[in-house]
């Protein structure tokens, strides 16, 4: 690679900073973000006065990630079905009220443990319905080569917040209380707020087509099931999640148990790991030109393991600053491995549902792991705890080393190639179910290989809408075989035409060239006829 070529890439990250909402919208999200991280700095640190005891502290971990875990899917759906831009606001406006809350407690001296947590759990909701709308506008906002540059900002984006946010929270902390701190997150809602009123997002086109909260909600559950390469980040970002998050549930006892810091100190650590997020950022091209993503996955893994064993030691507290620099090195590398790897594979009409499944499985890895790491420092201290985390994630990480990532090099542009379905007369969009039969003529010599191209077509056509497949064969004429599959509306049908991708259709093409035939495939649709109320009951297609 020339020298040329390693500075390019860049020049290109902050493309989309040169689009004014993007800009405005991203600088938003980083006061809004040093605002949230002020408030669990607070919340993190008030819980160690009201009760010293591991539980409690990994509870309110707890607290905040499990609605998330919880309600990602919803969100996902919500960001889909509802104005995006009026949607953000209410959030901003319950997670400013939970701050306030949160204030109007620690300024009178009512705050107790169990508050504490239930407005954190109510904080966590708001982040839960955030976090995939906020990805899913990132296209309205900038051009579709910025795409993955805008991304990449908002991974930098939010660790510059946790750069500055804990140090300043810390501060704040330390010097007026928790009143204070809490009361500057409020007004970083209010910035983010008069950013999104700002934003003066088109509205939604009204489509005869839109999905309805169930559908969408079935539709996005349907395609991570059926989606082999979605299973394989999954599995790696559980794995990894749950191994780590040992670091994040004990690091509050840790700066003040292990190295004897208070809560300015907490806020430090805390900044460390944002200020070796941006340096991992920065560095992250460099990585990428030496390493793919399961090296880089591996990497990270060996490197926050490494920065557990150290703290397990209680190292000076200068020390505990620069290995936290690698802890957030590490953490940027594993982040944005794992969310670009699933970007990828991911076409935009499932987006924002898919990646709310990654998110769940992210926050349930974190919640999960928060408990049980907090369970075993009870019986086995805070020093015990972090080395058994340590070797738990080294042997995780070698083992999960040979469940390769995918690429993501397809494009899942959509091709809209498939023909409009023939009807007789209008079909209402709510009838169904419909049964689709594709005739193909396939030479007994190429039935193999065509069976074999059909079922990894399979997988498509079950991601995009089918709930049923199959094959079957005319028991009078061999050579004729019929691909059948199943949709629960003529709406969903038509839904699908709109999601088949280019990859897709290079894979349908596959398909089709074992077809004979001097025509292509011979294609029907059957929609599902509803019997009248006094007829006896029989057998259906219903789902």
């Amino acid at each position: 690679m020339s020298a040329a070529e390693t500075k390019a890439p860049p020049a290109s990250s902050f493309a989309p900073l040169r689009q004014r909402v993007f800009a405005v919208l991203w600088a938003a999200t980083i006061i809004g973000n040093v605002g949230s991280f002020m408030r669990d700095v607070a919340s993190a640190w008030l819980v160690t006065d009201l009760s010293g005891a591991p539980a409690a502290v990994a509870l309110v971990q707890a607290a905040a990630t499990l609605p998330i875990f919880l309600l990602a899917i919803p969100a996902g759906v919500l960001s889909d079905i509802l104005d995006r831009r009026k949607f953000l606001i209410a959030i901003q406006v319950l997670l400013g009220l939970v701050s306030l809350s949160l204030m109007a407690l620690a300024q009178t001296g009512l705050l107790t443990v169990s508050s504490l947590v239930g407005l954190t759990f109510l904080g966590g909701i708001g982040a839960a319905l955030m976090a995939p709308t906020w990805q899913a506008i990132v296209p309205e906002l900038v051009a579709k080569p910025d795409l993955k540059s805008a991304v990449a900002l908002n991974s930098l984006g939010i660790n510059i917040s946790r750069a500055i946010g804990p140090a300043l929270g810390g501060l704040i902390l330390a010097a007026l209380g928790a009143g204070f701190t809490y009361g500057a997150d409020v007004l970083s809602y209010v910035v983010v707020i008069g950013a999104l009123i700002w934003w003066k997002r088109a509205p939604n086109a009204d489509d005869a087509l839109s999905e309805r909260f169930t559908g969408a909600f079935i539709a996005g559950l349907r395609y991570a099931r059926a989606s082999r390469e979605l299973h394989v980040v999954l599995l790696r970002a559980a794995i990894f999640f749950a191994c780590a998050s040992a670091v994040w549930a004990l690091l509050p006892l840790v700066a003040r148990n292990l190295l004897g810091g208070g809560a300015g100190f907490y806020g430090v650590l805390l900044g460390a790991v944002g200020a070796g997020a941006i340096i991992g950022a920065f560095q992250l091209p460099r990585l990428r030109a030496r390493l793919d993503a399961d090296g880089l996955l591996l990497l990270s893994g060996i490197v926050t393991a490494a920065v557990m064993a150290a703290l397990a030691f209680g190292p000076p507290q200068w020390l505990a600053v620069v290995i936290l620099l690698l802890l957030g090195a590490a953490w940027i590398v594993a982040l944005t491995t794992l969310n670009g790897v699933a970007q990828a594979i991911l076409p935009n009409w499932v987006r924002g549902r898919a990646l709310a499944v990654y998110l769940t499985v992210f926050n349930g890895a974190m919640t999960a792991g928060s408990l049980g790491w907090g369970a075993v420092a009870e019986a086995a201290g805070i020093s015990g705890t972090l080395l058994i985390g340590a070797a738990a994630l080294v042997v995780a990480a070698f083992i999960m080393h040979r469940v390769k990532l995918p690429a993501g090099e397809a494009d899942l542009a959509p091709s809209n190639h498939w023909p409009e379905p023939l009807v007789a007369s209008a079909v209402e969009n709510d009838r169904g179910p419909v049964l689709i039969l594709i005739e193909y003529r396939v030479q007994a010599a190429d039935r193999d290989a065509f069976v074999k191209a059909i079922h990894e077509l399979s997988i498509e056509r079950r991601r995009d809408g089918a709930y049923g497949w199959g094959i079957t064969e005319d028991t009078a004429d061999p050579e004729k075989l019929v691909e059948w599959f199943i949709v629960s509306s003529w709406a969903e049908h038509l839904r699908q035409h709109r999601r088949v991708s280019k990859a897709d259709a290079d894979l349908q093409n596959e398909v089709r060239r074992f077809h004979t035939g001097e025509n292509g495939p011979v294609v029907r649709h059957f929609l599902y006829l509803h019997q009248p109320a006094h007829a006896p009951a029989t057998g259906g297609l219903q789902p």
